[in-house]
């Protein structure tokens, strides 16, 4: 079994104004069903974090 795919860097912080993640910048929702995620479904979302968290900090 391979291992799941993942954006935590264990730097866990709801941003009251995005909702998002402070540490990766996933939704509760994409947090809470990550485990149940498709390998396809995790490397889509991945895929826009880093754009997520700078329009966040912009």
């Amino acid at each position: 079994m391979s291992a799941i795919s993942s954006p935590c860097i264990k730097a866990c912080l709801l941003d009251p104004a995005s909702k998002l993640c402070e540490g990766c910048g996933r939704s509760l929702a994409e947090i809470a069903r990550w485990g149940s995620m498709s390998e396809a479904e995790r490397l889509a979302i991945m895929a826009g974090l880093a754009e997520r968290l700078a329009r966040r900090s912009a």
